[in-house]
C-alpha cells in the first residue's frame, strides 16, 4: 500500500483524483486531504505521506509555498510530489527541468496510469528528492534560464550543469547524455524531449540522432559529407537538410 495525500482548493477536482486513484491505482491510500497552504503543511507534516498530489494555485498562496516551509522545518522532502496543474508554461518548464512530476487539468487517465508507474519505481530507489530543492531554487529565482537540470535514471537522480553537457545522442526511446568529466547518462525520455527543453541553452540538433551543445564543438567538417567534432573528440554526422541552419549558427558565433 503507498500512502498519499490530496492537496487542492477546488472539493471536486479531489473527488475526481479520488475516483480515479480507486479505479486506475488502488494501491494508493489516501490518508487526508488539505485545500490551503496552512492545512497542507498541518496534513503532509503530521501524516508524512509517501506521494503528495499538490495543486499550484491555492487560496492562500501556492504549492511551491508549502514545500518551501517544509524544507525550511524539515530540510529535505521525504515524500514523492505530482503537481497538479493548468498550462502554466513557466511552471511546466521548471517541473521538466527538475524530473519532477506533473498532471494536467483536467487528469487525464492514461498520464496518470504513467504517474502511478513513476511512482512504483520512485519509492523503490529510495529517492533522495534532492531535484525538489532544483525545483524551489529556480521557482524563487523567476528566471527562464535554469542553469541545472535533473536527470532521471534508473539508479536516482542526477543534477547537472545545462554548460556540462557536451552532447545527447537518441538510442530508440532513449536519450544518452555525454557530460564532461563524467561517465554517459542513459535516460528514459526521447531526444525530442530534450531538444525542446534545451533549445534556448545553446543545444542544436545536428542529425536524427544527435543534439549537441554549441559551446562544445570543437570542428566543423564539410568534407565527407559534413561532421562535427566536439571537445569529448566524438565525430557526428550532419543531417543534410541541417547544415545550412549549422553553418548560419557558427557564423553568429
Amino acid at each position: 500500500m503507498i500512502t498519499a495525500v490530496l492537496i487542492d482548493d477546488d472539493s471536486n477536482l479531489r473527488n475526481g483524483m479520488k475516483s480515479l486513484l480507486n479505479r486506475y491505482a488502488p494501491e494508493i491510500k489516501i490518508l487526508g486531504e488539505a485545500d490551503s497552504v496552512k492545512t497542507g503543511i498541518k496534513v503532509m507534516d503530521s501524516l508524512k505521506p509517501q506521494v503528495v498530489f499538490l495543486d499550484i494555485q491555492l487560496t492562500d498562496g501556492t504549492g511551491f509555498d508549502i514545500l518551501e516551509n517544509l524544507a525550511q522545518k524539515n530540510g529535505k522532502s521525504s515524500s514523492h510530489i505530482v503537481f497538479i496543474t493548468a498550462h502554466e508554461e513557466y511552471a511546466i518548464k521548471a517541473f521538466r527541468f527538475s524530473a519532477l512530476d506533473f498532471l494536467l487539468k483536467p487528469v487525464d487517465p492514461e498520464e496518470l496510469e504513467k504517474v502511478i508507474e513513476k511512482i512504483k519505481s520512485t519509492l523503490e530507489k529510495n529517492d533522495n528528492y534532492a531535484h525538489i530543492d532544483l525545483l524551489l531554487e529556480n521557482i524563487r529565482k523567476k528566471v527562464d534560464n535554469f542553469k541545472r537540470i535533473a536527470l532521471s535514471t534508473s539508479d536516482g537522480i542526477h543534477l547537472l550543469e545545462v554548460s556540462d553537457i557536451i552532447r545527447c545522442e537518441s538510442e530508440d526511446n532513449y536519450t544518452k547524455f555525454y557530460i564532461k568529466n563524467g561517465k554517459p547518462i542513459l535516460i528514459s525520455k526521447t531526444l525530442k524531449e530534450y531538444e525542446e527543453l534545451l533549445a534556448e541553452h545553446g543545444f542544436e540538433r545536428i542529425h536524427q540522432s544527435h543534439l549537441i551543445n554549441l559551446s562544445c564543438l570543437k570542428s566543423y567538417i564539410k568534407k565527407d559529407g559534413g561532421y562535427v567534432i566536439m571537445t569529448d573528440n566524438s565525430k557526428l554526422p550532419i543531417s543534410q537538410r541541417k547544415k545550412e541552419r549549422l553553418h548560419e549558427l557558427l557564423k553568429m558565433i
